[in-house]
C-alpha cells in the first residue's frame, strides 16, 4: 500500500466495548449496552476517518488485550494492525506507544475513539506541522484536555505524573511544554464525547448531516 506520509504512524487508543466498563460518564442516561454499542460506532467511524485516503500506517492500541472480537474484526476489516496497551496509568501507556512507534517511524500521532469532530484534514495538518520539525502538535480540547498529540522523538515529561481525566491536563501540558522549550503547533479546538451533553451535541450533529427528505 502506498501512503502519503509513509514515514509517520497513526495510533489509535481503544478500549474493548465491553459493557459498563465504556463511556460510564453516560450511564445512567444510556444502559451499559446502549454505552459500549455507541463506543462501537465512535470507533469504527475513527478507524474509517483514519485509513480512508491511506494517509499513513494505521495502529489500533487495544485495551485490555488485543483479542476481543471487536478488535479482530476491525482488523479484518481495515487496513491496520493491533497493538496492546501498556502501562499502569495513561500516562505510562501513551509513553509506551510512542517509544515503540517511534523505533520505526519519524513522526507519531495518538489519538482516542471519541472525537466526532476530529476531520482528515487535522491528523493531515498534524503530519505537515511534525515535518516541519514542530516538536509537538496538540488538538487541544473543550473540556480541559487534548484529544490528539504528535511527537518526532519520545517526551517522557509530557506524560508523567499528569492529572489525567481534569480540565488541567491542557494546561499542564503547555507549561510543559513551555518549560522544555519545546517547538509546537495547536490545533483547532475540538471537543469529545464524554457527557450526555456531548451526546445530545453528537446526535444533533448527525441530524444535521442526514440529506433531507425532497419527496
Amino acid at each position: 500500500m502506498t501512503y502519503k506520509y509513509p514515514n509517520a504512524v497513526l495510533m489509535i487508543f481503544c478500549k474493548a466495548p465491553i459493557p459498563g466498563q465504556v463511556k460510564t460518564r453516560l450511564i445512567p442516561k444510556l444502559t451499559a449496552e446502549q454505552a459500549a454499542e455507541l463506543h462501537i460506532e465512535l470507533s469504527i467511524k475513527t478507524l474509517q476517518r483514519a485509513t480512508q485516503n491511506n494517509l499513513c500506517p494505521v495502529q489500533l492500541w487495544c485495551s485490555p488485550t488485543t483479542d476481543h472480537a471487536f478488535f479482530t474484526a476491525s482488523a479484518a476489516t481495515y487496513p491496520i494492525t493491533l497493538q496492546q496497551q501498556q502501562g499502569i496509568d495513561l500516562g505510562e501507556r501513551m509513553h509506551h506507544a510512542f517509544c515503540s512507534a517511534l523505533a520505526d517511524y519519524s513522526h507519531a500521532l495518538l489519538m482516542g475513539c471519541d472525537c466526532p469532530s476530529l476531520t482528515e484534514q487535522d491528523l493531515e495538518q498534524t503530519l505537515t506541522a511534525l515535518n516541519q520539525e514542530n516538536e509537538v502538535v496538540i488538538a487541544p480540547a473543550e473540556d480541559g484536555g487534548y484529544v490528539l498529540v504528535g511527537l518526532n522523538q519520545p517526551h517522557p515529561e509530557l506524560f508523567d505524573n499528569m492529572p489525567w481525566g481534569t480540565a488541567r491536563v491542557l494546561d499542564q501540558t503547555r507549561n510543559r511544554i513551555e518549560h522544555y522549550k519545546l517547538r509546537h503547533h495547536e490545533l483547532i479546538e475540538q471537543w469529545d464525547l464524554d457527557t450526555p451533553e456531548d451526546l445530545e451535541r453528537y446526535r444533533a450533529l448527525a441530524l444535521s448531516a442526514m440529506p433531507s427528505d425532497l419527496t
